[in-house]
């Protein structure tokens, strides 16, 4: 299988040996200077495995790891670093890194180190969930539109999503946090009330087209002691603790 890397460096020419490493082991290469990838918020999409060439004030994987999952990249993230301080370590992979390099790279261990993450990622990878069905609705996450009776609903990138990781997690409890790191791409949760908006956007969406009621209605939200509960064709009753919200389909 093909596939595509991004590393992310200072200078090209410092990690040229890296570069030519990848290549010979198969592997589709691109690269990236810190100045293209902070100007170009699409540019770290569509890549198996991402490098970033730790530089310092120059280039700071931390940045670029955080700046990442707050796009919602899903890649794994391998950062090599020229030193190796415990601090160091613990801030990059608190940024969102999944492996860390000392340079100079040892280039077998380095390969070894990129077949086990992208092994991993294939592994953890769900089937993507192009549409679903509940409560007489159906939601089309790849136009991002909302079926009810013949007429659609136009979703927002961020409902559709939202929706979508209902989906795929449900019957599952889920809290308030997972939904800012998954949907939203926060490493750490902001105070926000964010998830609540656009949950009470999405029992607008199905009150106005008649799929929700209060006997166990097909899309529904309250707020429960600073939560919400989201529920989808859910009889009355079904409690929701705190930060958390009950999802079940």
């Amino acid at each position: 299988m093909d596939h595509h890397l991004l590393l992310i460096r200072d200078d090209v020419y410092s990690i040229r040996y890296v570069i030519d490493l990848l290549r010979n082991r198969g592997y589709t290469v691109a690269t990236a200077s810190n100045f293209e990838f902070t100007t170009d918020p699409g540019l770290a999409d569509n890549f198996d495995l991402i490098v970033i060439d730790h530089a310092g004030p120059r280039l700071n994987a931390m940045e670029i790891c955080a700046e990442l999952r707050q796009r919602n990249v899903e890649a794994p993230v391998v950062v090599l670093a020229p030193r190796d301080h415990v601090q160091d370590r613990i801030a990059i992979f608190a940024a969102g890194a999944d492996d860390y390099l000392l340079k100079p790279v040892d280039l077998d261990e380095l390969h070894i180190r990129i077949e086990a993450l992208l092994a991993r990622s294939v592994r953890s990878k769900k089937q993507e969930i192009s549409c679903y069905e509940f409560g007489g609705m159906r939601v089309d996450f790849h136009r991002s539109e909302l079926f009810r009776n013949g007429s659609s609903i136009e979703l927002s990138e961020r409902e559709a999503r939202l929706l979508r990781y209902f989906a795929e997690n449900r019957g599952k409890t889920i809290s308030r946090n997972a939904l800012l790191e998954h949907v939203w791409g926060y490493r750490r949760a902001p105070l926000t009330r964010t998830v609540d908006v656009h949950i009470l956007r999405l029992r607008e969406l199905g009150s106005c087209h008649g799929c929700c009621d209060e006997a166990g209605g097909s899309l529904r939200a309250a707020d429960a002691d600073r939560s919400l509960r989201a529920t989808f064709a859910v009889p009355p009753g079904a409690i929701c603790g705190s930060n958390a919200l009950l999802l079940l389909f």
